[in-house]
């Protein structure tokens, strides 16, 4: 196949893979090719991944869409970058790494960061920057390096994130966007620039950091072998871009206040519009920002698919057996299972931080927890216990945001569970609101490219994108459904509160049992 005419290429830069996306000039998704690495796991709790394996990803993605689709350097009008946020890595003076990425679910900084809240007054960082105290938080990842690790700190040239990293290979300055930076914890939302009493706090100036500019910034003159290696051209308009999560809006279509985005992929996140910079009283959700007037209020949860995948790698060998004789996706005869339970699961409540939790709770502390479990469970209740339990905590976000931001009046849904009609009825009860799906599996990518578009002056506002869009599904909610919801959630709640503490100990037990 051959792409004729214009084309924009949204690279996005993620946990576990890097896309390149091709796209016309109205968003249509052309072609794509993506590149997959490792996460690295050091000692438990840790999680890395090595910088130039994610650059040489970068490569592949692009060259490997332009070879494949005979597109030419003339053709493409622009890059425009997405990436994974709260990454870090210390690069020395030549410019090479010192450290592997330290990448958003490491929490080896658990320490720092309660230290942060208790004795640095955190909530006051927290309400300056837009990034709520926890281990994701670049903040406390560089608190544990000059701390444990003080020869890599003292020798640090800059202190950089996976886009910084790339776009520095492959124009040979360090630049990042005003997105990223106000994910680090760092960067003062107020004053678009990096927080000098953080910065002293942790003994760094902004020379330690990559000069900030807005998400539309404009990079020029590649490196020519790198340009021929991706089938560009040398001179082609590279747009710094966003994060992932802040770009992921503009590629459903929540691009106004009172329209919310939900993704729940490996992890899960909700996110709104903001036309100011907003926090939360209480910490409970982020403040990133996109450009003028686009700021976006949130949270992130650890504990998304990851669980059904969990379920089904550690309890499902029944289930991958009979699907792989059906030819079926076990993941869909999982499910299956589930639409047999009642709304409820007849009374097993599933707490789901298997991996911590971050909004609105942001403990890294906190474990998974079956509550309720009876004799009449069986394996079909604890597969839709784990699925409501996952759509709690997505309900404990969005609630967290109404309060800061008002009433989500209309609400898109992508990521992995978007595939199961299923699931998503459940999350459409549980909100008590309808649910719309947008017909793009590429969101960040697509925010990339619109961003690339916005920025050469073609796109006349972000806000047109919502016109590239069609929806394939809307769910309405099930009125009955949401009242036995409205119920359980009031326990869910209450058992997450009364259990704090013993969170507290039991993770300090595998701590020290590791």
């Amino acid at each position: 196949m051959t792409i004729q005419g214009k084309v924009v290429i949204g690279v996005d830069i993620g946990t576990t893979s890097t896309k390149a996306v091709v796209f016309s000039e109205q968003g249509r998704v052309l072609a794509s090719h993506a590149v997959d690495y490792p996460i690295i796991h050091p000692h438990t709790g840790w999680a890395e991944q090595d910088p130039d394996e994610l650059f040489a990803a970068v490569i592949q993605a692009v060259g490997g869409v332009t070879v494949r689709y005979a597109i030419r350097p003339k053709q493409v009008k622009a890059l425009g970058f997405s990436a994974a946020m709260h990454s870090v890595m210390a690069i020395d003076q030549e410019g090479k790494p010192l450290t592997n990425l330290i990448i958003w679910a490491d929490n080896r900084s658990v320490a720092q960061a309660e230290r942060l809240l208790k004795e640095q007054n955190g909530i006051d960082i927290y309400r300056r920057t837009g990034t709520p105290i926890h281990p994701m938080s670049p903040l406390a990842k560089l608190m544990w390096l000059k701390e444990e690790r003080p020869d890599v700190f003292r020798n640090a040239r800059r202190f950089v994130s996976v886009k910084d990293y790339v776009l520095y290979r492959l124009y040979g300055e360090y630049v990042t966007d005003h997105s990223l930076a106000s994910a680090t914890g760092l960067f003062r939302l107020s004053t678009l620039d990096w927080d000098e009493d953080v910065l002293s706090f942790l003994g760094i100036g902004c020379e330690h950091l990559p000069r900030l500019v807005p998400a539309t910034h404009i990079l020029q003159g590649m490196e020519k072998d790198w340009a021929e290696k991706m089938g560009v051209a040398p001179d082609v308009p590279v747009i710094i871009g966003a994060s992932d999560g802040v770009l992921a809006n503009i590629g459903v279509g929540a691009v106004l206040p009172g329209e919310a985005a939900i993704t729940i992929g490996t992890s899960g996140a909700v996110r709104t519009i903001a036309t100011n910079p907003t926090t939360d009283e209480k910490g409970r959700t982020f403040c990133y920002a996109l450009t003028p007037g686009y700021w976006i209020v949130g949270g992130p949860t650890n504990n998304g698919g990851i669980l059904l995948r969990w379920l089904r790698d550690e309890f499902g060998a029944q289930e991958r057996e009979v699907a792989k004789k059906l030819g079926m996706d076990p993941y869909d005869l999982l499910t299956k299972y589930a639409e047999h339970v009642p709304p409820g699961a007849e009374g097993l409540v599933f707490l789901p931080f298997l991996s911590g939790e971050r909004a609105p709770y942001w403990n890294a502390n906190a474990r998974g927890t079956f509550f309720g479990l009876s004799l009449h469970h069986k394996r079909e209740h604890f597969i839709r216990a784990v699925m409501e339990g996952v759509c709690f905590s997505i309900l404990s976000v969005a609630l967290a945001i109404r309060d800061v931001t008002g009433p989500m009046e209309e609400i898109r849904v992508s990521g992995g569970f978007a595939k199961s009609p299923f699931w998503r009825q459940i999350l459409s009860d549980m909100l008590g609101k309808p649910l719309i799906v947008p017909q793009t599996h590429e969101a960040s990518a697509l925010g990339a490219a619109a961003v690339a578009l916005y920025a050469l002056g073609e796109l006349p506002s972000l806000g047109m994108v919502k016109n590239w869009i069609e929806t394939t599904a809307r769910h309405e909610p099930n009125e009955d459904h949401t009242l036995v919801y409205a119920e359980l959630f009031d326990l869910y709640v209450r058992l997450y509160e009364r259990l704090k503490e013993e969170f507290d100990m039991i993770a300090a037990f595998q701590r020290r049992n590791r």
